[in-house]
């Protein structure tokens, strides 16, 4: 399984997010590659994302937002 993660340069979730997967990961017994991935306001809207933190399992999107802004 891969994970990506793609946060905003001044997103503060980092830390919570890296917990809730490592968490998640524990209590499934799986593993995961888990990239996550610092990006500006010009790259999430070049790849279409449009919520910080953004998630993707198997390039899935967890929790797709239908409107709004990078940040």
């Amino acid at each position: 399984m891969r994970i990506d993660c793609y946060i905003s340069e001044k997103c503060t979730s980092e830390d919570g997010l890296r917990t809730n997967i490592a968490c998640a990961l524990e209590l499934e017994n799986m593993n995961a590659n888990v990239n996550l991935m610092r990006i500006d306001d010009e790259k999430a809207r070049s790849l279409g994302i449009k919520g910080s933190p953004s998630v993707f399992v198997n390039d899935i999107e967890l929790q797709p937002l239908k409107t709004g802004e990078f940040s």
